[in-house]
């Protein structure tokens, strides 16, 4: 085994992207991985991993080889009948091949391929020192790495993030000469900015963390989350509360700081009339602090900053960010306040000035279809509709908010306020906020019957707009986040537990959409006289498939093998919760010993029916069964298709393939001893005729074809 050594790359830049940075870091590390790699040179990885602060990317590992393995080469030459002539002796062909190999043609090997055999030159050559290649390692490693505007410095051409001030290269114990990006390898690593502002000593890589953790560096980000954590919540139980810190936030924060030293700070509690989710907008999005939360989660009055030192006068630090946050409060106060004075309704008299998409008209023409389909849908799964249709008109006069205006991120939470302060009731209100919900990936879906409703009806009018418009995703352009709202639709409709006709639902959205498009002239005059164009019910076909498109991804999150999606998407049920019931009844029936031979069956059945070349009856005539193989299936299916008449009726579909799972000793001995292409066309088509009462009553559940392998 070959010798190994600690290996470390440290590089020194001025202060990289803070969104940017983990991603870089990542890349690096692997870039080097990856080159190690590819020369062939061992090392352990341990729990080794991306290391950075906002001045530094390294790379730490705990053991890698001093030097390559023996390199092997073979290399073919001419076959013998081009190599040597009639005497034996060797050609222009082969004495070429042995000169270009540095060697004499006599000291050539001999191998034998499909063609013959041939020469070849093998050769075994000492692997080259890892020292030797760590350098171009490191360029590779740089080259490799996802920056997309490189900065250059300097009277030189080197680019990369930011500039680079040091490298640190160590193998064990010894400095690696290499430049790289303009600077020289060394031992000497840097300090914390302000904290140690001085050249740190790195004897070994194993040294490299608690040396500049004596030099007030934290450079594994896990140990700065781990510190920022701890010190918040314990500045936040100081002031009595407990602090809100979300992933996004923190993870920025490790970012931003190489040694983080909480602060308590607080603002004037006349600033907590304004509503919540701004100020902790402003906190957390402009300025990076962490809310301070009471126990019931309402804001209070205190709010926590991170230094980047652990500064001897904390009062100073303190003020400083009391100062900064006032005038983006104060801004927030006057919006809102103003905003009160003008009033929820008052604000949607300018929506029909604003254009939603210049060929579906303005956003009070896309509220009108909203709030028809909310009445629609509201009715349909035994919420108010004349609350829902109420909602639905005052859900988007927030945008003309002045509060929304400078928080988008406020939509619907800032009509939630409004809405209260204007005496509408708490279930309107609450419906304004969540018909946003599920606002981003893993978001929660709306909590309140109204709120769903809405929600639904707003992601239905989004669809059949962005399609009938012509604005359907290719690629990666999504301009109205049609991907976003097929997927919160779909998820709204199935845990809501809702059985509403997706497909009839997208039909009225659809039609209501080419209504105001004929209106504004968008598209010519409907020929139809009120019946649903061509267009429009081939629109409702692709946008149901659309949806089914996200479905598929979201089913694979949650372990969804891909062939029992394909089982239920195939029979396209018009109901989306009824495609989940469908599903987990596979994953049921799956896991039975009968599943895969009665998939087979079905499957087998199915090519059966396909090449039928005659009417297949709809009922099995028992005169003509004369088989007792096939008398047994008859009586047995027709046994089955009374057991889960009922069950069928009532969606319980495990129910009804657990008892089809009972009929695989008939199908099998059916298919031992029956030949269903009979001679008597009678009877074929009587053989038929049984099948496909069987199949008919398997894609009453699903295409179980689909679990065959």
């Amino acid at each position: 085994m070959s010798e190994q050594k600690s290996l470390l790359v440290e590089l020194g830049t001025e202060e990289l992207p803070v969104k940017a940075l983990p991603g870089l870091a990542q890349a690096f590390f692997d870039g080097v991985i990856t080159a190690l790699e590819k020369r062939g040179i061992g090392f352990e990885r341990g729990d080794a991993k991306p290391l950075y602060t906002p001045r530094r990317l390294a790379v730490l590992l705990p053991a890698v080889d001093v030097e390559q393995p023996e390199q092997k080469s073979e290399v073919l030459g001419p076959y013998l009948n081009i190599a040597l002539d009639a005497n034996g002796a060797p050609t222009k062909a082969l004495e070429g091949f042995a000169a270009k190999a540095g060697i004499d043609w006599t000291a050539l090997e001999r191998t034998t391929d499909g063609k013959g055999e041939r020469f070849v030159h093998r050769a075994v050559k000492p692997g080259a020192k890892t020292a030797d290649l760590l350098a171009d390692i490191v360029r590779e490693a740089l080259a490799g790495m996802p920056i997309p505007k490189p900065m250059r410095w300097g009277a030189h051409e080197y680019a990369f993030a930011r500039p680079v001030h040091w490298l640190v290269l160590l193998l064990g114990k010894d400095v690696v000469p290499a430049q790289v990006l303009g600077v020289t390898s060394d031992r000497m690593s840097r300090g914390h900015r302000f904290e140690h502002d001085k050249p740190v000593w790195i004897n070994d890589p194993g040294d490299y963390v608690m040396a500049l953790q004596g030099a007030k560096v934290l450079v594994d980000p896990d140990a700065r989350r781990a510190r920022i954590v701890a010190e918040v919540e314990k500045a936040a139980a100081q002031a009595g509360g407990s602090a809100r810190i979300t992933d996004d936030n923190l993870e920025q924060v490790v970012c931003l700081t190489e040694w983080p030293a909480a602060v308590l700070c607080s603002f004037e509690s006349a600033f907590l009339a304004v509503p919540q989710e701004a100020l902790i907008e402003t906190m957390e999005i402009n300025q990076k602090f962490f809310p301070v939360l009471s126990d019931g989660g309402k804001l209070t009055e205190h709010f926590i900053g991170i230094a980047n030192i652990e500064s001897q006068n904390v009062d100073e630090v303190r003020k400083g960010y009391e100062r900064v946050i006032r005038p983006r409060f104060s801004d927030a106060k006057f919006f809102f306040d103003e905003d009160l004075k003008q009033g929820l309704v008052s604000m949607g008299n300018g929506l029909k000035t604003v254009t939603y998409q210049a060929k579906l008209g303005s956003v009070a023409d896309k509220v009108a279809r909203v709030a028809a389909l909310a009445e629609t849908i509201a009715a349909q799964v035994g919420a108010d509709p004349e609350q829902a249709r109420k909602a639905a008109l005052l859900a988007k006069n927030d945008l003309q908010s002045r509060m929304v205006n400078e928080f988008p991120e406020l939509q619907g939470i800032a009509g939630r306020h409004y809405a209260l302060a204007a005496g509408e009731p708490k279930e309107i209100a609450l419906a304004i906020d969540e018909a946003y919900q599920p606002r981003f990936a893993g978001d929660d879906i709306a909590l309140s019957p109204l709120g769903k409703v809405l929600a639904i009806a707003e992601r239905l009018d989004t669809l059949a707009g962005g399609f009938a418009a012509g604005l359907k995703p290719t690629g990666n352009k999504d301009p109205f986040a049609l991907r976003r709202s097929a997927l919160g639709l779909a998820r709204t409709v199935i845990e809501s537990g809702f059985g509403l006709n997706i497909q009839s639902l997208i039909d009225t959205a659809l039609e209501k959409v080419h209504e105001d498009m004929r209106r504004a002239g968008a598209i010519k005059a409907d020929p139809t006289q009120g019946k649903p164009s061509l267009e429009e019910i081939l629109a409702g076909k692709e946008i149901y498939d659309f949806i089914l498109d996200r479905l598929r991804g979201y089913y694979a999150d949650k372990g969804v093998p891909a062939a029992h999606f394909n089982a239920v998407a195939e029979l396209k049920p018009v109901s989306l919760y009824d495609f989940d019931t469908r599903l987990d009844a596979i994953g049921t029936f799956a896991t039975l010993q009968e599943a895969e031979a009665l998939a087979a069956a079905n499957k087998r059945i199915g090519n059966i029916l396909k090449k039928a070349d005659i009417a297949i009856p709809h009922a099995v005539d028992r005169v003509l069964l004369t088989d007792p193989a096939e008398s047994a299936l008859a009586e047995a299916v027709e046994a089955v298709l009374g057991e889960t008449d009922e069950a069928l009726h009532h969606h319980d579909y495990v129910t009804v393939l657990n008892h089809l799972a009972r009929l695989r000793p008939q199908v099998d001995a059916f298919f031992d001893s029956v030949m269903v292409n009979a001679d008597d066309p009678a009877v074929r088509a009587n053989r038929l005729a049984l099948l496909k009462r069987l199949a008919d009553r398997f894609r009453a559940v699903a295409a179980i074809e689909h679990l065959s392998t």
